[in-house]
Protein backbone atom coordinates (compact mmCIF):
# COMPACT_ATOMS: atom_id res chain seq x y z
CA UNK A 1 0.00 0.00 0.00
CA UNK A 2 1.17 3.46 -0.44
CA UNK A 3 2.45 5.49 2.57
CA UNK A 4 3.45 9.27 2.39
CA UNK A 5 7.30 9.92 3.06
CA UNK A 6 8.32 12.10 5.42
CA UNK A 7 9.59 15.39 5.03
CA UNK A 8 13.04 14.70 5.30
CA UNK A 9 13.19 12.18 2.66
CA UNK A 10 11.02 15.02 0.53
CA UNK A 11 13.74 17.62 1.31
CA UNK A 12 17.00 14.99 0.84
CA UNK A 13 15.29 13.20 -2.33
CA UNK A 14 15.02 16.61 -3.86
CA UNK A 15 18.37 18.04 -2.84
CA UNK A 16 20.03 14.36 -3.92
CA UNK A 17 18.02 14.71 -7.44
CA UNK A 18 19.41 18.02 -8.53
CA UNK A 19 22.94 16.96 -7.67
CA UNK A 20 22.96 13.73 -9.37
CA UNK A 21 22.04 15.17 -12.31
CA UNK A 22 24.37 17.65 -12.44
CA UNK A 23 27.09 15.15 -11.53
CA UNK A 24 25.65 12.95 -13.96
CA UNK A 25 25.50 15.47 -16.85
CA UNK A 26 29.11 16.33 -16.13
CA UNK A 27 30.17 12.88 -16.71
CA UNK A 28 28.75 12.18 -19.94
CA UNK A 29 30.27 15.61 -21.14
CA UNK A 30 33.41 14.67 -19.76
CA UNK A 31 32.76 11.07 -22.06
CA UNK A 32 32.02 13.13 -25.15
CA UNK A 33 28.62 11.96 -25.43
CA UNK A 34 26.30 14.20 -27.07
CA UNK A 35 23.05 16.13 -25.46
CA UNK A 36 20.20 15.05 -26.98
CA UNK A 37 16.80 13.18 -26.37
CA UNK A 38 17.92 9.72 -24.96
CA UNK A 39 20.65 11.70 -23.36
CA UNK A 40 18.34 13.86 -21.03
CA UNK A 41 16.14 11.07 -20.64
CA UNK A 42 19.26 8.69 -18.91
CA UNK A 43 20.23 11.88 -16.59
CA UNK A 44 16.62 12.00 -15.49
CA UNK A 45 16.18 7.99 -14.59
CA UNK A 46 19.34 7.64 -13.38
CA UNK A 47 19.27 10.75 -10.72
CA UNK A 48 14.95 9.47 -10.16
CA UNK A 49 17.09 6.48 -8.85
CA UNK A 50 19.47 7.84 -6.89
CA UNK A 51 16.96 10.19 -5.46
CA UNK A 52 14.48 7.69 -4.69
CA UNK A 53 17.17 5.46 -3.37
CA UNK A 54 18.42 8.42 -0.98
CA UNK A 55 14.69 8.90 0.28
CA UNK A 56 14.21 5.31 0.99
CA UNK A 57 17.76 5.06 3.06
CA UNK A 58 16.54 8.99 5.47
CA UNK A 59 13.23 6.72 5.70
CA UNK A 60 15.20 3.53 7.24
CA UNK A 61 17.44 5.93 8.96
CA UNK A 62 14.47 7.78 10.62
CA UNK A 63 13.01 4.53 11.54
CA UNK A 64 9.80 5.62 9.37
CA UNK A 65 7.22 2.03 9.94
CA UNK A 66 6.62 0.47 6.61
CA UNK A 67 3.10 0.96 5.43
CA UNK A 68 -0.06 -0.72 6.44
CA UNK A 69 -1.05 -3.69 5.11
CA UNK A 70 -5.25 -3.02 4.93
CA UNK A 71 -7.38 0.00 5.08
CA UNK A 72 -8.59 -1.40 8.75
CA UNK A 73 -5.13 -0.46 10.11
CA UNK A 74 -4.61 2.35 8.70
CA UNK A 75 -7.79 3.86 10.11
CA UNK A 76 -7.00 2.49 13.44
CA UNK A 77 -3.52 4.31 13.16
CA UNK A 78 -4.97 7.64 12.26
CA UNK A 79 -7.36 7.88 15.00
Amino acid sequence: MFALPSIANLIISTLVFFIAAWYINRYLDEQGIPTGMTRSLLVFTLASLVSWGSGEVVDWLNGTPPAPTDLSNLLKRTN
